[in-house]
This record gives C-alpha cells, structure tokens and sequence, in this order.
C-alpha cells in the first residue's frame, strides 16, 4: 500500500518481473476509514487474510519544548492509530479463517528513546502495547502479533542524515554499518512463517546492537 498509486507500479513491475504475483492499491493510512475499507475488501476479494503487516512511518522531528501538537498528532496518526486501525479491520477476517501473522514495524526508538523525535518514539512504544495486546486477544483464534523493531535503515528516511552524521552514526554500531532493507525483509518474512507459529507477542529488535 502506498498514498500514490504510482509509486507502487515500480515494485508491483519488480515482483512480476521476479515471477511472483503482486496487487498494489493506494491508501492513506491516517485516514482510518479509508483503510478499514481497504482491508476489508482485500479480505473480501481474496476470501481470507493471513498476514498483515504495518510498515507505515513517518517523522516531524524536533525538541519537546518546539514540538507542536500538530506535529505530534500527525506522527501518532501515522505511526500508531493506523496500525490499530489496521489490526483491528484484519482480526475479524483472520478469526474467520483461525489464522493470522500480524508484524508491526516498530523502531529501536520505541525501546530505548532518542532526543528529538519524541513524538516518533512515543508512537513506536505505543505499537509495543498494542502488539502485545492483539497477542493475548487474538491468540486463541491462532493468530499472533509481534514487532520487528530495526535501527538504522538504509531507507529515504535516512535522508536527513548529513555525511559527519551518518559516519557519526556508524562507529557506534557493533557492526559498523547501516541494515539494507532486504534484512529486515527476511526477519519479518520469518515472523509471519509457519516456522514462528508459537512466536507471538515479541519485540525483534534488529538494530546492528545499537541498544545492546
């Protein structure tokens, strides 16, 4: 899912062209009826939904004494209530079905905090709660929740970043770089497999032992 229908084209093309099949449809996820409706009516096409993961994030970074209420509202918004959202539209589909991988994409922030983004680490907590909770709700049906929780990402997130900063950055990671998606791709495609079926409720942390 993504707001523009045309930035999905490139990845939908890229999945194809790798022999599998993909459908993309657009959705702003702060807009919290639009995407119960999105849900439900890929639960509705398909006939079944059995994994759902949240990976919608965005930041309006600055100190708590200048950080607007606007500011960290659309943060919650984005980072949090989409994914309450989201969960809750998808649990009656996957209790149908007595199956379900839920995985919330969470931020080493929410463990341990960060100056500056107060509102980001609030909202990445917040997703700890609410995962843990959709765990002890919804296990019974067979469904689980966990987070995945990565560090420093070579996404356009990192952006911001200037050249001092980003090596800054790096000497304080055990590991002296920053994770490509791809590996945080393959911590959650082991979260919703049938090999983590009695993992529910957790907190992967995969952040290069930057919180250890």
């Amino acid at each position: 899912m993504s707001r523009s229908a045309e930035a999905l084209e490139e990845v939908r093309q890229q999945i194809e062209d790798a022999g599998g099949a993909a459908e993309v449809r657009a959705c702003d996820v702060s807009d919290s009826e639009s995407l119960s409706a999105l849900i439900e009516a890929v639960a509705s096409t398909h006939g079944r939904l059995d994994i759902l993961v949240n990976n919608a994030g965005m930041t309006r970074d600055g100190l708590i004494l200048r950080m607007s209420d606007a500011d960290f509202d659309l943060v919650i918004a984005v980072n949090l209530r989409s994914a309450f959202v989201a969960c809750r539209a998808a649990a009656r589909p996957m209790m149908r079905g007595r199956f379900g991988r839920v995985v919330n994409i969470g931020s080493v922030t929410g463990v341990i905090g960060n100056a500056g983004q107060a509102n980001y680490a609030a909202a990445k907590a917040g997703l700890i709660g609410l995962t843990k909770s959709f765990a002890k709700e919804l296990g019974p049906k067979g469904i689980t929740a966990n987070v995945v929780a990565p560090g420093f990402v070579e996404t356009s997130m990192l952006d911001a970043l200037g050249p001092q900063r980003r090596e800054e950055v790096i000497r304080s990671l055990p590991v002296r770089r920053f994770a490509q998606p791809e590996e945080i791709a393959h911590v959650v495609s082991f979260v919703t497999s049938d090999l983590a079926g009695y993992l529910t409720g957790q907190v992967l942390v995969v952040d290069g032992g930057l919180a250890c």
